[in-house]
């Protein structure tokens, strides 16, 4: 908790008290440039908070105005592939989190493993599968921040699913619904992999996410999950998997996937 205490005395004379929490994934951390009056707070500058060192991941804490609420979002983030313990993964939702947030929107690109998550689909998180081997909740309790122990039954808000499904059906296109996989990485999953993951219900698989779920519902904050599905999962296709096929694709949805986001956020 003094970690995240020195981080917060650091930033919160220029963020003032949040209303919405983003986590921008692979692709997509541009939204935030489009902020009103957006201001950048490179990771570096917070004490503690962990950069990431993946290409299409900015490492910035960018704050401004969207459809009169107040918005912090995260350019990037942190993950357990890096060698980041599941403490410093789940940093920046915290930190977010005790200047105030209520609410995350928590995004990412996954590989799509459901029949009808081709690539380009957006799809809202219905509920998760922590298969990374790690939890940011291990470790000493801090009784502020929650209980020690954890009730996931809603992880994702289903008002928020319905606002958002709502607002994709008045812009024109249908917002999947599924349950997506947070694997360790930084491998891609193999095709025997991806017919486990099909078996335990998964619709689409990721490397991130699930840790910062888990601390934001620790927390009290409500979570809205959207994955841009970026590729089909190993073995569904005849072409390779890449990080410059998951850019691309996230540029290609991109403007579907901010005309969803500010439509959700003027609707909450």
């Amino acid at each position: 908790m003094e970690a995240l205490n020195q981080a917060k005395e650091a930033v919160a004379d220029r963020i003032g008290t949040p209303d919405v929490a983003l986590v921008l994934g692979s692709g997509l951390g541009d939204y935030a440039n489009g902020l009103d009056g957006a201001h950048a707070i490179p990771y570096g500058e917070i004490p503690h908070m962990p950069l990431s060192s993946v290409e299409g991941h900015a490492g910035n804490l960018v704050t401004g105005q969207k459809a009169g609420k107040r918005i912090i979002a995260m350019q990037g983030r942190a993950h357990l592939y890096e060698g980041n313990s599941p403490g410093e993964v789940a940093f920046g939702v915290r930190l977010m989190a005790i200047l105030g947030a209520k609410t995350l929107i928590v995004t990412n690109a996954a590989g799509g493993i459901g029949p009808r998550l081709e690539p380009g689909a957006l799809m809202a998180i219905t509920d998760q599968l922590n298969l990374t081997g790690a939890s940011s909740l291990v470790g000493p309790n801090d009784k502020h921040q929650g209980a020690r122990f954890l009730d996931m039954t809603t992880a994702f808000d289903p008002a928020l699913i319905e606002t958002a499904s709502t607002v994709a059906v008045a812009q024109g296109f249908e917002l999947q619904r599924g349950v997506y996989a947070g694997l360790l990485g930084p491998a891609y999953e193999t095709p025997a992999e991806v017919r486990m993951l099909r078996t335990l219900g998964a619709d689409a698989v990721g490397m991130s996410t699930v840790l910062e779920v888990l601390a934001a519902r620790h927390m009290g904050v409500r979570v809205l999950g959207i994955s841009c599905i970026s590729n089909l999962a190993a073995g569904l296709s005849g072409s390779p998997l890449s990080h410059e096929e998951v850019q691309e694709s996230a540029r290609r949805v991109r403007p579907r996937f901010e005309s969803l986001l500010s439509g959700v956020l003027e609707a909450m």
